[in-house]
């Protein structure tokens, strides 16, 4: 039998998964009457997506919807008085929803904002680090893929440095970045990634 603390941590990563599957993408893109954006640009529902299509207001919209998906879930696990590890977990589970969610066949988008909400509330010296890194990838070389890559490489060092206890489920988030990337990776080494 499931001990009660395991069996509240596992109903409490199914909860963060199921915020993460919210597309948010989807559903302001077709609010905003944008069309759907897994058929738009790089077919991505995501932040970066809709804001080629030129609407910055529903960009911006899309992110912080994804954004607070990971706060939303860590806080529930922190109301709930999970240890910290185990609000990782749930916060990992809020980005495999992102990435494969259930509301758009398993597929999703590729979590660079759901991460960063996330560590927001497991460590915020973490999260702003996270996201200094993003931002200055960014503005330099106006590449998104480019800087979320950077970020997700360096999150481990971060970590270690900063929140040495996130380690391992910073190190699971890290890699789901990168995987959700490999097409952009393999777009960087090639030099045809686009830029913003």
């Amino acid at each position: 039998m499931i001990e009660a603390d395991a069996a509240t941590t596992l109903t409490i990563m199914l909860v963060g998964y199921l915020l993460g599957s919210i597309p948010f993408a989807v559903l302001i893109c077709h609010f905003m009457g944008i069309g759907d954006p897994r058929q738009l640009g790089s077919r991505n529902p995501g932040a970066t997506n809709v804001l080629r299509t030129g609407n910055r207001p529903a960009a911006l919209l899309t992110l912080t919807g994804d954004f607070s998906k990971g706060m939303l879930a860590v806080s529930i696990a922190q109301w709930a008085d999970l240890d910290l590890f185990d609000q990782a977990l749930v916060g990992i589970s809020a980005l495999i929803g992102h990435v494969w969610s259930v509301f758009l066949h398993f597929r999703g988008g590729k979590g660079v904002a759901t991460m960063l909400g996330g560590c927001l509330f497991l460590d915020y010296r973490l999260a702003l680090s996270q996201g200094a890194i993003w931002l200055l990838v960014l503005a330099i070389r106006r590449i998104s893929s480019l800087a979320a890559v950077s970020m997700s490489l360096l999150s481990p060092v971060l970590s270690w440095i900063l929140a040495p206890q996130l380690l391992l489920p910073v190190i699971i988030m890290s890699s789901l970045i990168l995987a959700t990337h490999h097409q952009n990776i393999r777009n960087l080494l090639n030099g045809r990634e686009s830029r913003l």
